[in-house]
């Protein structure tokens, strides 16, 4: 199947090597032209806008950073939307504002193409090892027949609902995140400052209850001392934002999400919003005035 790719970033560019990897017939469009030259020496093709992308497939992925970047690269000048034939399926893999998506949905609907919003978790590594997790919104019809190629980027696809209901369980997805790093890290620095060896902590409890995805991930990282981004903390930042406006729109309170929000919010004061969503272990090693880290 002939797929377009609009958006070659920390995400998108290892996504859309594993769809060259499947045998897809592929053509690319990013703002930046070394990530677009990277993908054409590796087999793609490349496009010279998202029109001209969605032209030329069959399926068009979007992967931006926010909603207004998802408007422009599908609605805006030179978008995805004025290029996608009738019954062309566009699919936008970022993570934004259920009512962005539903904006767009609707946009699409009216020129008679197909939209799914499917943004994804699992961070740049499972984005290289293609196992992220996908959550959908949108037409089954429309999710049985990316279904196939969504599964060449990710260990699992669920069509969650309709347009934006991948985008709420996106949001539901990125708060449980915030919060077990914020629990790993208080947990850690506790271990820490009580005198006792935070790995060992560590690996005497992943195996138990508090055990998660999240705790293996990211406490190896804090006791490396490694906080280069698989996920930076300001995208983390503009995540719970949207959860914040959503839940508000709805009426479902979320108060722990508010703080893990502003702890966030404290470590880009310092300058940390370039580090991965980790990096909150620092916010709790300020205030113990503590370092978790292995012991040599």
């Amino acid at each position: 199947m002939k797929v377009g790719f609009v958006g070659l970033g920390i995400m998108g560019t290892p996504m859309a090597r594993n769809l060259l990897k499947a045998g897809h017939q592929l053509v690319v469009y990013d703002v930046v032209p070394e990530t677009v030259a990277g993908m054409v020496a590796s087999g793609a093709a490349r496009g010279e806008s998202a029109r001209d992308v969605a032209a030329r497939s069959e399926v068009t992925i979007t992967m931006v950073p926010d909603g207004p970047e998802v408007e422009a690269v599908i609605l805006g000048p030179a978008g995805a939307l004025e290029g996608a034939a009738r019954g062309s399926t566009l699919v936008d893999m970022s993570s934004i504002s259920p009512l962005v998506a539903q904006k767009v949905g609707a946009a699409c609907e009216a020129r008679g193409v197909h939209f799914l919003d499917a943004p994804v978790s699992g961070g740049e590594p499972k984005a290289i090892d293609g196992t992220l997790a996908i959550m959908v919104g949108g037409p089954a019809a429309a999710f049985e027949r990316v279904k196939p190629i969504l599964l060449k980027m990710g260990a699992s696809a669920v069509l969650v609902g309709d347009i934006g209901s991948g985008n709420v369980a996106k949001l539901a997805n990125q708060i449980v995140v915030a919060l077990n790093i914020a629990a790993m890290s208080e947990a850690l620095v506790l271990a820490t400052k009580a005198g006792v060896d935070a790995e060992k902590v560590y690996q005497a409890i992943r195996g138990g209850l508090a055990g998660s995805t999240v705790l293996d991930a990211k406490a190896p990282m804090v006791l490396a001392r490694n906080f280069k981004p698989g996920f930076r903390i300001e995208l983390h930042i503009k995540d719970l934002a949207n959860a914040l406006s959503a839940a508000h729109a709805v009426g479902a309170p979320i108060p722990l999400t508010s703080q893990i929000m502003e702890i966030m919010q404290a470590l880009k004061v310092e300058g940390r919003e370039k580090e991965d969503h980790s990096s909150v272990v620092h916010f709790y090693e300020k205030l113990a005035n503590v370092e978790v880290k292995k012991r040599s």
